[in-house]
Parts: C-alpha cells; sequence; structure tokens
C-alpha cells in the first residue's frame, strides 16, 4: 500500500511544479493529472528503491536536515512551514519521511550514474570544435547610470525639474568623472544607487534603445549627455570595454567537460531507468 504521507509529498511538489499551487487550490481537472503523476512517481521511486543498487544507499542525517533547513528557510516563520504541511495533509514526520525518501532515490540515481563513460580530453576538443557558435562572447561594456525619474506629481520629478537636477548633476561629473558613482549614490532613484549606479557588463540590445545606442557610442571612460528613456533621465558612464571575443579551448574545457559529464550521467541513467520499468 503507497504511504499516504509520501503520496501527499509528491502531490504536493507536482502541484507547485506544474501549477504553481497546492493541491487543494486546484481545480478537479488539474487535480486528477496531479494525482495521475504522483502516482506513476510513487511507483517507479519504488522500483528503484527495490533495485540492487538501492542496498547501500544511504542519506547521512546530516544531509537531511540540511536539506529540511533549506525548504525551512522559504517560510517567514518556522510555524508558518507547519502551518502549511498540515493544510497538505502532511506532519513534520511524514515530511521528514517522504524527504528522505527523495533523497535516497537521488543518491541511488548518483550511484548508477557513476558508471557513465568517461569524458576524455578528445571529447572535449571535438565539442569545442563543432560548436564554436557557443563560445563566442558578445562585446559588453559595463555602465554605470543616474536615473532622475517623471512623476508629474511630484514637484521635483515634473519634467522641468527633473531635466534641472540631473543637467545639474551632468555639469558636476563632467568636471570630475570619478565622482560619478557618489552623484549616483545621492541623486539616482533607481535601485542601482546603492552599487553607484553599477548596471553590469551590458551587451547590446539590453537597454532602452535610447540608452542602448549612446553607450556603445561611448568610448571607455566617457559620460553621455542627458539622456531621454521612458522612466526619466540618464546619464550613463562607460566605464570598460570588453571587445567581442571567443572563449579559447582552455577557458571552455572545464564548461565542456562539466556539461558532457552531465549529460553521459543522464542517459546512463535513463537507460537504467528504463530496464527497471521492463524487467
Amino acid at each position: 500500500m503507497p504511504e499516504p504521507a509520501t503520496l501527499a509529498y509528491l502531490e504536493l511538489k507536482t502541484a507547485q511544479n506544474l501549477f504553481g499551487k497546492a493541491p487543494a487550490e486546484l481545480p478537479e481537472e488539474q487535480l486528477g493529472k496531479v494525482r495521475h503523476l504522483a502516482d506513476r512517481q510513487y511507483g517507479l521511486e519504488g522500483r528503484v528503491l527495490r533495485t540492487p543498487e538501492a542496498r547501500d544507499a544511504m542519506v547521512p542525517e546530516a544531509s537531511l536536515q540540511a536539506a529540511l533547513e533549506e525548504i525551512r528557510k522559504r517560510y517567514p516563520e518556522e510555524e508558518e512551514f507547519y502551518a502549511d504541511l498540515a493544510r497538505n495533509g502532511l506532519d513534520p514526520d511524514g515530511y521528514l519521511q517522504a524527504l528522505e525518501r527523495e533523497l535516497k532515490v537521488e543518491a541511488i540515481l548518483e550511484k548508477v550514474g557513476v558508471n557513465a563513460p568517461r569524458v576524455s580530453e578528445i571529447d572535449v576538443k571535438l565539442y569545442y570544435q563543432f560548436h564554436p557558435d557557443q563560445f563566442r562572447r558578445p562585446e559588453t561594456r559595463r555602465a554605470r547610470h543616474i536615473l532622475v525619474t517623471l512623476n508629474p506629481e511630484l514637484p521635483d520629478n515634473t519634467a522641468a525639474a527633473a531635466l534641472a537636477r540631473v543637467e545639474a548633476i551632468a555639469t558636476r561629473v563632467a568636471k570630475d568623472s570619478k565622482r560619478f558613482q557618489e552623484q549616483a549614490l545621492k541623486h539616482s532613484e533607481c535601485p542601482t544607487a546603492l552599487q553607484g549606479g553599477l548596471l553590469g557588463d551590458i551587451p547590446r540590445g539590453q537597454l532602452y534603445a535610447e540608452l542602448d545606442a549612446a553607450l556603445f557610442a561611448l568610448r571607455a571612460g566617457e559620460i553621455s549627455g542627458v539622456l531621454e528613456s521612458p522612466l526619466g533621465y540618464h546619464l550613463l558612464l562607460c566605464e570598460t570595454i570588453q571587445a567581442e571575443r571567443v572563449l579559447s579551448l582552455e577557458q571552455a574545457r572545464a564548461p565542456i567537460r562539466g556539461m558532457l559529464e552531465q549529460r553521459r550521467k543522464r542517459v546512463c541513467q535513463q537507460a537504467w531507468m528504463k530496464q527497471i520499468q521492463t524487467s
């Protein structure tokens, strides 16, 4: 007989993954789909747990508690976590039992994945050679900005007042570009003000068209004139320019190897799962 706590746990996870809701919030049709998938998952996990590979699999208590704590942290208060469990037909012991079962299945699959073929240096080089587009990096510019927003209901943010404010800031930073971060912290009305107006490393096409064109016309160290976007008035600083480039094999080697290893592990696990379903 299926364990009620484990089924409730699987139904909760399936409902959240598929619909972003708890099972009790779903209409009958969606709830039926969730229950069908949860039943199927329960059966598959049962097959995994009955295999010879499961014989030595275990979940260390520290790993179980760490996983539980990671889930608890999603709730502002611990009481809310337990209340949510109760709403979904779970109690703390049942939840812990279901979580341990899930982690044990994952451990078994990891054990199976160890049998995947090893990734050789030739595999890495061939992947690099035949997938060049994956290793091209576009030109980026490290940018900072200062934003003064438009709001006709606020005296300091009417079009005329906002323009006057940003022009005064522009005058100050034009005299000393090193003051840009300080002026952003003092005057910018964007959350990036706390980081001195830092937008980060920006590729083409990420900003509003007006800002994008201005940023990619600047030289490193230059500050734009006053720019207007739907948000308001901006000043942009282009701190550095990273030219378009292609990652070398040396730079790409570790990511390629990791990707190929994960891919081969999944293939190995999928083949094993198919085998235990038909045996």
